[in-house]
């Protein structure tokens, strides 16, 4: 359930209306946009039933909130979440692009991508220090020597960071290097390690499994802000069909149903989108142009001799590229490349 204050509401009057969810066993959750206060209320809204809500000092409205994702729904807040990621903010009116390798590699790699990708508009760098791979004898990443790369780099760059996490294990050491932790289309249903990000302060980028739905992304989100953490970015990466010309098929409309959906900014993956470099710049035009918040792109130094996911990893020459050619679509859906 929520309710929606009316204009000029004083905090007098929201504390009132707050302390009368809470004292029935409920919590609450204020969101405050530019003309309205939503306060969302959380548990077993039974409780509630006899309460004149309506009539409380303050209140214009209220809303059952009818998804099974409460926390993450679209009318639960005043207006769309922006999480911070260093020194930016994803789900403004700036597209924001993240771009490095796939696996953090070494230094050498790691600085040099990182320059050309800031030089060239990027404002996040992704590597991962932790690599699930499907199989056992795949590179698995560097660990946290990877983790120590990537410090250094964002000190040497001033590029915020995000990196995976696989395991609950793990949380509190990512979150010692990262700005921002990647929970993994393979781990999208981790529901310990989803209450366990969901207990840091550190913003979450949660991947679509390849075979959930968009309820079950939006559920999955659901799991981490149930712990207190609100900045989760939801990202559609492609998910595993029939097809057998791409790696992945890239749910396009899952992004403009995910804008309706959720307040969450939402970001998309071409890389993973099909597993092809060279579809990797139309499937970043559509997904901008369909509303994405912003995009993770895989680009290396030279893909060839990349440690994972070569075939789909953008050289210095097709990022700079694929970064002239965003400009137009951003425009069209009158934003602006961050």
């Amino acid at each position: 359930m929520i309710i929606v204050t009316r204009r000029g509401v004083t905090e007098a009057e929201i504390d009132h209306i707050r302390e009368r969810i809470e004292g029935q066993g409920l919590r609450t959750h204020v969101s405050r946009g530019e003309t309205r206060v939503v306060i969302g209320c959380i548990g077993d809204e039974a409780r509630l039933q006899h309460l004149p809500l309506g009539t409380l000092p303050g209140v214009e409205a209220v809303h059952p909130v009818m998804k099974p994702y409460k926390l993450a729904a679209m009318q639960f807040a005043a207006e769309p979440t922006r999480i911070p990621f260093g020194s930016i903010e994803i789900g403004g009116p700036g597209i924001v692009v993240v771009a490095g390798p796939c696996s953090v590699e070494n230094m050498e790699v790691m600085k040099e991508t990182a320059d050309f990708v800031s030089s060239k508009g990027a404002r996040g760098l992704r590597g991962g220090a932790f690599k699930p791979r499907t199989s056992p004898y795949s590179f698995q990443g560097l660990g946290k020597e990877g983790l120590e790369i990537l410090s250094e780099v964002r000190r040497h760059s001033g590029l915020p960071v995000v990196t995976e996490v696989m395991d609950t294990r793990q949380v509190e050491l990512v979150a010692e290097y990262a700005d921002a932790l990647q929970v993994g289309a393979r781990n999208m249903q981790n529901f310990p390690l989803l209450t366990e990000v969901g207990r840091t302060h550190r913003p979450v980028l949660l991947k679509r499994g390849m075979s959930a739905t968009v309820k079950d992304l939006l559920l999955a989100a659901e799991y981490v802000m149930s712990q207190g953490n609100m900045n989760v970015m939801v990202c559609e990466r492609g998910i595993r069909t029939f097809e057998t010309a791409t790696r992945n098929t890239f749910d396009l409309a899952a992004i403009p149903i995910l804008k309706k959906e959720t307040h969450l900014p939402v970001i998309a993956d071409p890389s993973h989108g099909a597993g092809r470099r060279d579809l990797v710049h139309a499937l970043a035009y559509a997904a901008v142009a369909a509303g994405a918040d912003g995009l993770l792109v895989e680009v290396h130094p030279d893909p060839e001799t990349a440690w994972s996911d070569g075939e789909q990893t953008l050289d210095f020459q097709e990022f700079e590229s694929l970064m002239e050619g965003l400009r137009p679509f951003a425009a069209a859906t009158g934003r602006e490349m961050a």
